[in-house]
């Protein structure tokens, strides 16, 4: 059974499963990450990355500077963060642990 929430409380729901994303900051609507790693662990996580954002029909931007991946969710558009877009931030963790825990 699915609970229902009211926008404040949904706020409030989606403010505290951020704070236990370590290392995600949030600008206005979007939530961003910079992670140190080679080229080959950019890679896996970018294939990894597109798996889960395609399953959650999301559509995150990586982009690649020097030995910096840096990951932004979210819309931009003044549009509020979903369930969905804290989720993929938190699958983007376990695949960032997945690909540089080798």
């Amino acid at each position: 059974m699915r609970a229902l929430f009211t926008s404040r409380t949904k706020h409030d729901y989606l403010s505290d499963a951020l704070t236990l994303l370590r290392g995600w900051t949030r600008e206005g609507e979007q939530i961003r990450r910079t992670l140190v790693m080679d080229d080959t662990q950019h890679a896996a996580l970018t294939e990894r990355v597109k798996v889960v954002a395609d399953a959650l029909r999301l559509r995150p931007e990586i982009s690649r500077r020097e030995s910096e991946t840096q990951i932004r969710v979210g819309h931009g558009d003044d549009e509020p963060l979903t369930e969905g877009e804290v989720l993929l931030a938190a699958r983007i963790e376990d695949a960032y642990r997945a690909v540089t825990e080798h």
